[in-house]
């Protein structure tokens, strides 16, 4: 028996979409993201192409390992306190208003940190094109998006973790 949805909504209350707090990363790797809260208002949606986080970053939080994507294009929009974008060219000081874009296929890494005091709180959009592989600058790891739409990774010289 398959387990029943709930029906998406056109319109959403960000509060009523569960907040999740898991990552798929796997160990040691999960640490760097445990001040990063997500509610996937796409999924909340029905939406399928892409998806939309509304996501929260504690005080000394990262939204991920430094990444880029093959396929996948990002965006982030902050909504609320300060970010400070890392990429592996330099960082830059994001505040509320302000958003940054990250090209498919464009090999420079980046995550936001939350190097302030206070939460912060941004928009995080991203599509979801089949067979995405994601690279980490400065950590033994990659991830292959399979085809239900999981992430699998492994070490960069092809072991599982």
């Amino acid at each position: 028996m398959s387990e029943k949805k709930p029906a998406p909504q056109t319109v959403i209350d960000p509060k009523a979409v569960p907040a999740r707090r898991w990552t798929s990363y796997p160990e040691p790797f999960r640490q760097v993201v445990a001040g990063r809260e997500k509610r996937a208002l796409g999924d909340a949606a029905g939406l399928s192409n892409f998806g939309v986080n509304l996501t929260r970053l504690d005080p000394g939080g990262a939204s991920a390992l430094r990444h880029w994507h093959e396929k996948q294009d990002e965006f982030v929009y902050v909504l609320e306190g300060e970010l400070v974008l890392v990429t592996d060219e330099g960082e830059w000081a994001l505040r509320p208003g302000m958003a940054a874009g990250f090209p498919a296929g464009r090999a420079c890494g980046h995550h936001l940190v939350n190097r302030t005091d206070r939460p912060a709180l941004y928009l995080e959009i991203g599509d979801r094109t089949p067979g995405d592989r994601a690279h980490y600058s400065a950590d033994d790891l990659e991830a292959t998006l399979d085809p239900e739409g999981r992430w699998r990774f492994t070490h960069k010289d092809g072991r599982p973790y």
